[in-house]
């Protein structure tokens, strides 16, 4: 196994590297105080490629593989895991699952403006009451006999990029059928009549990002909105969610990285009892813990990205990276926090946001809980739902 990237990754990487250092880290602490991030970082976004890595040039993307996407988003991660979310969600959960569900026309439509960011995708799934329980979601969409339109009705909560996107994938149900068997999914524009995008504040985390809820009252959409067959919709967003998995553990490793390169610097910074705290061996317990973390779940994300690119199974391969590298970029926060004593609780420094950041990951695109029930069933061969 070769771990080394290629030029080609690297190059991307470095990119990424500039970017980040020129466009986000110096902004992060302001738009986390704002509870806003600058929209005009999306077109940024998109002019640099990173909104449309992994999709073909053919429709607007940059192409590239999923370790140059990892090797991105990880980036994205280290300076502000508000800015990560919206190329994870955009990209990762909607313009791929265009790209590998839609029709012709739904993909000429939906992924030039996509990868430019002209548009901005986000993905329908939770519910107020319906999260780790994805497949019992309450909106429906009813076939209007008349005209074939189907009519959706319902909530949608949690929703990342809410009050950004043009357009949502939607998940409703469409039939009788019990559980994720009556669930299909639907391309919706955010222009649509009747849906209505309420921002949600107070956030502990994420706190820049713009996270929505979506009410939906009689919004009509045509049957050519449907992505893939009818009563497939849960199928289709739990390959989404595959993927997208791999994407949060990558910003989880930039989240633990930019722990790590915070305390060794302060650290070797900070003194008390005339020398530096870097020189204390429970100090270096703490940095050591954080980077061996960092490594662990780099290399599981990267597992990941390998077996995308070579076609083969990944989809338990993203449970356990992402199961670990959210739990990891929570233990490194932490372990950063205690390196930087009450100066961590000061929002001057990074790694109060860190923690606050750090443990959404744990909660969204399934919890550590149900990674866990995913990798024992597949070791197990039973299901535990």
């Amino acid at each position: 196994m070769d771990l080394a990237l290629s030029e080609e990754q690297e190059a991307v990487r470095r990119l990424a590297e500039d970017f980040v250092a020129r466009e986000v880290t110096p902004h992060a602490t302001a738009w986390d105080r704002a509870e806003e991030v600058d929209r005009g970082i999306v077109k940024k976004l998109g002019a640099v490629g990173f909104l449309g890595l992994t999709i073909p040039e053919e429709y607007g993307g940059s192409g590239g593989d999923h370790l140059a996407y990892c090797l991105v988003t990880e980036e994205l991660g280290r300076g502000d895991s508000s800015v990560r979310g919206i190329v994870s969600v955009s990209l990762g959960l909607v313009a791929k699952t265009i790209a590998s569900w839609g029709r012709e026309e739904q993909k000429r439509e939906w992924l030039p403006r996509l990868a430019s960011g002209e548009a901005l995708g986000c993905f329908g799934l939770t519910e107020p009451g319906t999260g780790s329980d994805a497949g019992n979601l309450a909106t429906r969409a009813v076939r209007d006999g008349g005209t074939g339109d189907y009519v959706i009705n319902g909530t949608k909560m949690f929703i990342t990029n809410g009050t950004w996107a043009d357009v949502v994938l939607l998940f409703a149900r469409t039939g009788d059928a019990p559980g994720h068997k009556g669930v299909s999914a639907f391309l919706v524009p955010t222009d649509t009549p009747g849906l209505a995008r309420r921002p949600v504040h107070g956030k502990l985390g994420l706190r820049g990002q713009a996270t929505a809820e979506l009410v939906l009252e009689d919004v009509r959409v045509p049957a050519g909105a449907m992505l893939g067959p009818e009563g497939k919709g849960f199928t289709v967003a739990m390959s989404a969610l595959a993927k997208g998995r791999m994407s949060v553990a990558a910003g989880c490793v930039g989240i633990a990285q930019t722990a790590l390169d915070a305390a060794v610097r302060y650290a070797g910074e900070r003194e008390q009892f005339g020398k530096p705290i870097a020189s204390y061996q429970l100090v270096q317990e703490l940095i050591s813990d954080i980077a061996v973390d960092v490594d662990a779940a780099r290399l599981l994300t990267w597992r990941v990205a390998d077996l995308i690119d070579r076609g083969l199974d990944f989809a338990t391969a993203a449970s356990k990276a992402k199961l670990y590298a959210s739990e990891a970029a929570v233990r490194a926060a932490n372990n950063a926090l205690q390196v930087f004593g009450g100066y961590g609780y000061i929002d001057e420094y990074p790694v109060g946001k860190l923690v606050r950041d750090a443990r959404v990951m744990t909660l969204y695109e399934g919890t550590s809980q149900i990674q866990k029930l995913i990798i024992g069933r597949a070791l197990t061969g039973v299901s535990a739902f």
